[in-house]
């Protein structure tokens, strides 16, 4: 059986990996601008209050472990209430450095301590993918999270071979293990709320499993053993897109990765995303992407050739 949540991830392709141990004293308060790329921390000692925008505030404690796949503005702070130091993550607020980033007094033992990282996504459907990732991860007592948080952060001052793909590999299994320790339930309309619903997750695995079968709603209701009507509800209610929506935004994935890997046709990759016809596959293509096929790929080995 497919697993959405994985091809997800690896559709992501998370990269650049950088982390840094954060240290509070005393009484502080810092207030980070948005920074639009993932980031995480795990809280190795000590007390602190997280208050990300549009997201409920946590009290993080030890062994607590927070993703933010798209990370917001946020304040982090400690101890008594105090006006926040203003920092911008876009003009060098975040750096890479050995030394720990002190917040609050600077002298003496830290109160509070933590490791935090940040890294890319490289593929050009970061936002759309994102969007299907709850706004804010937080899990408690996953050991598992704090030891692949350390050697991520082994790795990011490692000037050995393989450093580069031994961060890639941590990383997709951080997200892996972030995103399945979550309760989904509880979380926002998304892919794991959707996966945390029986009936829709078998609707989810049979999308990825078999993205070329021509999927009609009343197959995909069978499918998760609902009416109809209660199939487009609940999944709708899950996920946050509608079933039909949500495949046609998984073929166009599929679509993309196929189109910049240039060994099919484009007959063939229409077939491949449940197109009858390339014609088919080029209009919804076009009406979703906002450039036919061909255009997109010639637009996308621009890109590359700049970046290089």
């Amino acid at each position: 059986m497919s697993d959405p949540l994985s091809e997800v991830i690896q559709r992501l392709q998370p990269r650049a990996v950088f982390s840094r141990a954060i240290e509070g004293a005393g009484d502080w308060a810092v207030r980070y601008g948005a920074f639009g790329q993932p980031a995480f921390t795990v809280i190795l000692a000590g007390q602190a209050r997280l208050a990300v925008d549009g997201q409920p505030p946590l009290d993080l404690q030890p062994g607590d472990f927070v993703l933010l796949p798209a990370t917001p503005g946020f304040t982090l702070s400690g101890g008594a209430p105090t006006p926040p130091v203003w920092l911008d993550p876009q003009a060098g607020g975040i750096v890479t450095d050995e030394k720990p980033l002190r917040h609050g007094r600077l002298g003496g033992d830290p109160d509070f301590v933590s490791l935090g990282g940040w890294f890319e996504f490289a593929t050009p459907d970061a936002a759309l993918l994102v969007s299907l990732l709850p706004g804010q991860v937080h899990v408690r007592g996953v050991d598992r999270l704090t030891r692949l948080v350390q050697l991520l952060r082994e790795e990011a001052t490692d000037t050995r071979p393989g450093r580069e793909l031994m961060q890639a590999r941590l990383v997709d299994a951080l997200l892996i293990e972030a995103l399945r320790s979550a309760p989904g339930a509880g979380t926002q309309p998304g892919l794991l709320r959707g996966l945390a619903d029986p009936r829709v997750a078998m609707a989810l695995q049979q999308m990825h499993a078999c993205v070329e079968r021509a999927w009609t709603m009343a197959e995909l209701a069978m499918k998760a053993a609902l009416s109809r009507s209660a199939f487009y509800e609940r999944f709708t209610r899950a996920v946050g897109l509608p079933p039909m929506e949500y495949l046609l935004v998984w073929r166009m994935t599929v679509a993309k990765g196929l189109l910049e890997r240039g060994t099919q046709h484009v007959d063939e990759i229409a077939a491949r995303v449940g197109y009858r016809s390339s014609s088919a596959f080029a209009t919804a293509f076009r009406r979703t992407v906002g450039s036919p096929p061909g255009k997109y790929i010639r637009e996308r080995k621009t890109l590359q050739e700049i970046q290089k």
